[in-house]
């Protein structure tokens, strides 16, 4: 039986397998442990669904509980994917902070799978990935 859960601490290394076992692997700096460990602990939300205590999924989250919930990652192994984990990571993450809007930038591979569920797309999003591309 799946359990979920929200979860104050994760470890770097069953976040990180996780992010391998999903394919997030490719666009997170699993080769970074120092980065992985802020990245979980400066997280506000997360929560996890384990199988037999195993991680199979994540949904890690910042959110002011008022306004806004930005999901940075959606992680589901695999093996478990296309079973409704990743909707119910999402429901529990709303739960959490039913007013705030759910906000999160799709995976190539799953851009796909947020219309399936109810989402919505939205052109207005910007990206600033180097400080020095910054125009002042």
């Amino acid at each position: 039986m799946i359990t979920y859960q929200r979860e104050n601490s994760i470890t770097v290394e069953a976040f990180t397998q996780l992010l391998i076992n999903s394919t997030l692997a490719e666009r997170r700096p699993i080769t970074e442990p120092e980065r992985i460990a802020q990245m979980l602990a400066h997280a506000n939300l997360i929560v996890t669904a384990r199988l037999n205590n195993k991680l199979i999924g994540i949904a890690r989250s910042l959110t002011d509980f008022a306004f806004c919930t930005y999901m940075s990652d959606l992680a589901i192994d695999v093996e478990f994917q296309k079973q409704g984990i990743g909707k119910e990571l999402i429901k529990q993450t709303t739960l959490a902070a039913p007013q705030a809007k759910l906000i999160l930038l799709a995976a190539p591979k799953a851009v796909n799978y947020y219309p399936k569920i109810g989402m919505v797309h939205h052109n207005h999003c910007y990206i600033l990935d180097d400080i020095n591309t910054l125009k002042m």
